[in-house]
């Protein structure tokens, strides 16, 4: 079945965009940094309300009349290096049981065109280590390694 990517539109798209963020929030944390599922639901909440307090766009991937997953894009926030513009991809989710069916990937090509349209240079994202399966996705969409984030738990 096909997937339609589309600019979320109202009240629906939205409480589908804020319960689906909360339900795949932990695939942001890595295992060795010991997080409760309450408090990483919060820092989702949090992340959708600052995304929503700046210039982005909401994607919302559809397949056969269902939603099954979406895509935050912020267009304002400058590459903290180097200041030059670019799209910042916030979050992305898809439905469990949609994952390995061309969601993200759909949903990753409608960004690009997004920014491309907005005449941004550069589109950039932030994945966990241990998220392997986004990482094959975004590699095979052409994506590399800029910088790295290092931590070390104390």
């Amino acid at each position: 079945m096909t997937v339609a990517v589309r600019i979320a539109d109202g009240a629906g798209d939205a409480a589908f965009v804020k319960a689906l963020g909360r339900e795949c929030s932990m695939s942001s944390v890595a295992s060795f940094r010991p997080a409760t599922e309450s408090k990483v639901r919060t820092a989702f909440d949090r992340l959708y309300e600052i995304v929503h307090d700046q210039s982005h766009v909401t994607l919302i991937a559809d397949r056969g009349g269902e939603r099954v997953g979406f895509l935050l894009l912020l267009d304002g926030l400058a590459d903290e290096v180097t200041l030059e513009p670019q799209a910042f991809v916030a979050y992305m989710a898809v439905k469990p049981d949609s994952r390995r069916e061309g969601v993200g990937a759909a949903l990753l090509a409608a960004a690009e065109d997004e920014a491309r349209r907005r005449l941004l240079p550069y589109i950039a994202l932030m994945v966990t280590e241990e998220n392997q399966g986004a990482r094959r996705l975004y590699a095979r969409a052409g994506y590399r390694t800029e910088r790295r984030l290092l931590c070390k738990p104390l």
